[in-house]
């Protein structure tokens, strides 16, 4: 009994890691729509001039490296006061 669990194991394992990516897949498009809506309400002009010229990869970079630093920022002044 305990050789045919070790062999069911990794069938089983395998698939329920197919199972998990089927969820996963609709959850991070929605995602990816939000962090795009967010983006077009709060780019700056030359982020935006990025996304018309580069695409949407490069753009959306740039977005969030500009908004951790912005964070980071914020963090900084409330620490020091």
């Amino acid at each position: 009994m305990i050789g045919f669990a070790l062999l069911l194991f990794p069938f089983l394992l395998l698939g329920f890691v197919l199972l998990m990516q089927r969820v996963e897949e609709p959850l991070s498009s929605i995602a990816v729509e939000r962090q795009i809506e967010q983006f077009l309400d709060d780019a700056s002009p030359e982020e935006l001039d990025t996304f018309v010229r580069e695409g949407t990869d490069s753009a959306l970079s740039r977005f969030r490296a500009r908004l951790g630093i912005a964070r980071l920022r914020r963090g900084w002044r409330k620490a020091s006061h």
